[in-house]
């Protein structure tokens, strides 16, 4: 993978994200984020990667909305990211396919 420069980076973000690489599994997972973030951010976040795999799976933004409860909005900025943005979503949704 090339070298990606993100307009985020900063040393407290590198820290943030090294910090999210060393949780081991799903438990430590739900301890961390429910510490560092509040319920709606994570469920907001969570919302986004299913809206994001069901964009892949070609279905359509009513039958997304109907099932995820996501605004058009949301589904238009994940489908944006999606076909223009850094490829974050489609790293992650293949790896998750793969297991």
């Amino acid at each position: 993978m090339e070298n990606f420069n993100s307009k985020l980076q900063s040393k407290e973000m590198d820290y943030f994200f090294n910090a999210i690489l060393q949780l081991e599994n799903m438990e430590e997972c739900y301890r961390f984020f429910e510490d560092v973030a509040t319920i709606n951010e994570i469920k907001s976040l969570a919302q986004r990667l299913q809206v994001a795999k069901m964009l892949k799976y070609k279905r359509t933004y009513n039958e997304i909305a109907e099932v995820t409860g996501a605004s058009t909005a949301t589904i238009s900025r994940v489908n944006r990211a999606l076909n223009y943005g850094t490829d974050g979503y489609n790293i992650v949704l293949e790896r998750l396919k793969e297991k």
